[in-house]
């Protein structure tokens, strides 16, 4: 590689000025560039590297592609695979005695009745069995439509003019209204902004809103975001989330400016959601059918940790169904873990304080009450769901975990003790399950789990 030296040289010139008996010279500084020539050196990385700093988005697309295939593919794949590592012919398997069988194990397996959804009766459909996973919202309506009174658009996008934005929202808010949402038909005050001002313009939106309607908040934000907008979107949500306490939701410009009612009737389920309402609720829940939830008050938990992909923070989140027998609503709890950490930090938490002395706190204490508060009924049944945990922490976890959930609900009432079902859920498997005849399941979704295939 070459390497530069810089120099820099003081040169004396002519014509040199007398001042009475006082001569001076005129300097002038150049800066001349001496390169030293040396070998070029490339360094080659080498393929199939495991890369930990997160994607981009065109990396994701090409990742899912890759990844979703349909399962006969996948499955001619792994044989394929069998077939050209021989491994009844490799000189190690037979130096320890190791046969491998290349025909994948056969395991009777059995395809799940769809459950029955029920809609709001107001609706033309009011009750509907999903075909092949799949159902849409034509002719139905919510179970319970969320009340959106005061709402604001604003348009970070370039390329989203203010009137395709009013547009967009005018036919977003038809559509939540003929979902049985009730939802005002003007927002409060539409902006556009650009992407840097997002902290300044999320602030001015709130105050402006407080100050035109009197001491009243804004309840939901619809932000229009450019299609590739970096940070953006974490940067938006993370200041409605944790600062402003404002509900958002965020749509991308391809979509704006390309408006189809099957988006607007996704997003409007999304909205309806998040303002508290419930779209559809199981048919057997309110028929009082669901095995193990619907004889008595249960609660269903799922908690996780969120590793970061570097040097990020971890986050611990733990969500709680709010609705018996339903079990449709849940609330969630977000927090900071500590690095590192895998138990679940603060699921329950005391402290003292100067006025009210030991005070009892934690995850799982605040959802117990909320759901009591809601259905006007302590859970006697606990359903956790577990998700991120390695092998070698499954007893560790199960004691720290259960220990506090216990603790919680003894803060509660001192022989309030209801059963835990504690399920460690893990998705990092290396087994995959396909149809013994790809010929009757063409749908690349349905991996029905007739034979075992491993690799």
């Amino acid at each position: 590689m070459s390497h530069m030296r810089l120099w820099s040289l003081h040169i004396y010139t002519e014509p040199r000025t007398h001042v009475g008996q006082t001569r001076f010279n005129r300097r002038r500084t150049i800066n001349t560039c001496c390169i030293f020539s040396k070998t070029i050196q490339a360094c080659k990385i080498v393929e199939g590297q495991r890369r930990t700093k997160g994607l981009n988005n065109k990396q994701i697309t090409s990742l899912l592609k890759f990844s979703c295939q349909r399962p006969k593919e996948q499955e001619k794949e792994i044989l394929q695979t069998m077939h050209q590592n021989c491994y009844k012919d490799d000189p190690y398997a037979k130096e320890f005695g190791i046969t491998i069988d290349e025909t994948p194990t056969s395991i009777d397996a059995r395809v799940l009745p769809a459950p029955w959804l029920k809609y709001h009766d107001s609706g033309k459909q009011k009750e509907v069995l999903p075909q092949m996973g799949q159902w849409n919202m034509k002719d139905k309506k919510v179970i319970n439509g969320s009340v959106i009174n005061y709402w604001a658009c604003i348009n970070f996008s370039k390329t989203v003019t203010d009137s395709a934005a009013q547009s967009f929202c005018h036919q977003l808010v038809q559509m939540c209204q003929e979902s049985s949402m009730a939802i005002k038909s003007d927002s409060v005050v539409p902006v556009s902004a650009r992407p840097d001002h997002v902290k300044k313009v999320l602030k001015q939106v709130c105050t402006a809103t407080v100050n035109k309607l009197g001491g009243k908040e804004l309840e939901l934000l619809i932000a229009i975001l450019p299609d590739n907008n970096g940070s953006l979107y974490g940067d938006l949500k993370q200041i409605c989330e944790t600062g402003l306490g404002l509900i958002s939701q965020c749509c991308l410009t391809k979509y704006v400016l390309k408006i189809s009612k099957q988006y607007l009737s996704n997003v409007s389920l999304k909205i309806n959601v998040k303002m508290g309402g419930r779209n559809t609720v199981l048919l057997d829940a309110l028929r009082w059918k669901v095995p193990l939830v619907s004889d008595i008050p249960t609660i269903i938990f799922g908690a996780d940790v969120t590793h970061p992909e570097s040097r990020g923070r971890y986050y611990k989140k733990v969500v709680a169904s709010q609705d018996w027998p339903e079990v449709t609503k849940y609330a969630g709890l977000v927090s900071a873990q500590p690095h590192r950490q895998e138990l679940i930090q603060d699921l329950y938490k005391t402290w003292q304080d100067p006025q009210r002395g030991k005070v009892n706190g934690g995850m799982i204490r605040g959802l117990l009450l909320s759901f009591e508060k809601a259905t006007g009924k302590k859970p006697l049944r606990i359903i956790f769901y577990r998700d991120g945990v390695s092998d070698g922490q499954f007893y560790q976890v199960l004691l720290y975990e259960l220990d506090a959930i216990r603790k919680a609900c003894a803060s509660l009432e001192p022989n309030y003790q209801p059963p835990v079902t504690f399920i460690v859920v893990q998705k990092r498997h290396h087994t995959r399950l396909f149809p013994s005849n790809h010929k009757k399941h063409r749908q690349k979704w349905q991996h029905l789990t007739w034979y075992c295939g491993g690799h």
